[in-house]
């Protein structure tokens, strides 16, 4: 098996300091999660931005000063920032994380409209083909976010159509959503099972999912994805105290089910990503 790609959802749009205290709003605090899922393994951070009071934004000022900070402090890291904001946002608004320089190598698109929790994540067709357009224009590779089943053959439709970009792709497959697909192994290796050869596929695991799904996905040779967007705990009742608590047990994780862990730079190659340039 390829070594596994581990990536930390530092932040989210969503869980707040009520929730668990060490959620990052601030820069400095955006940047010490970064680092410390970094430190313990991460290759990838997926990046929502706060303002510090900590209300969600997708401002491409923010998202460049938060950038450039975790680059300082994690050189080699990929960052995927965030398309998909928080509920209710406009398409143009959610792609202002797209207009930092330098260009993102990596973005989100999340692939169709949802229920998500109480709310409705809204992504048309029209949204979707504008996103997919802004990314072949600038050369970002997409992570696709599929939240349901029907997510993903509607993006590899529009994949065989060029309205997004093609091979080789790389899967996000959000499980235990309320609202959405269950975080099955069954339902797991139904999307894996759909991809096409040569994709490249991360799972996560919302809330106590997350580690089951991660041990599936270790075992499956897939990749995996935590941090504090999708799941506040190292255990039941047990809050983590950081997202690089969170990162070091999928490590542990790994390493008792025998799957080598991901340096960046073997992300890049293993993701078809060219070098960074420093």
């Amino acid at each position: 098996m390829e070594k596994l790609i581990i990536t930390a959802a530092i932040c989210g749009a969503e869980v707040t300091k009520e929730q668990n205290p060490a959620v990052p709003y601030t820069v400095e605090e955006i940047v010490r999660e970064a680092k410390s899922a970094v430190d313990a393994g991460a290759a990838i951070v997926h990046l929502h931005v706060r303002f510090d009071d900590g209300t969600p934004t997708q401002s491409r000022e923010r998202f460049q000063e938060c950038e450039e900070a975790i680059y300082k402090a994690c050189p080699d890291v990929i960052l995927i920032p965030s398309t998909g904001g928080a509920v209710g946002m406009t398409p143009d608004e959610r792609l202002q994380s797209t207009d930092t320089t330098p260009i993102p190598e990596m973005a989100t698109l999340d692939c169709g409209t949802c229920n998500f929790g109480d709310e409705i994540f809204d992504n048309t067709m029209p949204t979707m083909r504008a996103f997919g357009k802004r990314m072949i224009e600038r050369g970002i590779k997409p992570e696709y976010e599929c939240f349901e089943m029907g997510h993903l053959d509607t993006i590899l439709t529009m994949a065989r159509k060029g309205q997004v970009p093609g091979a080789p792709m790389q899967f996000n497959f959000v499980l235990g959503v309320p609202g959405c697909t269950p975080a099955t192994v069954a339902n797991l290796c139904w999307l894996v099972n759909a991809i096409p050869a040569g994709s490249t596929w991360t799972v996560t695991g919302i809330g106590r999912h997350a580690f089951p799904m991660a041990a599936a996905a270790i075992a499956m040779g897939g990749n995996v994805r935590v941090g504090f967007e999708d799941n506040l705990n190292l255990a039941k009742g047990v809050p983590a105290k950081s997202n690089g608590e969170l990162v070091a047990k999928v490590v542990r994780l790994a390493k008792e089910l025998g799957r080598e862990v991901a340096t960046s730079d073997e992300a890049r190659v293993i993701l078809g990503l060219p070098a960074r340039k420093k």
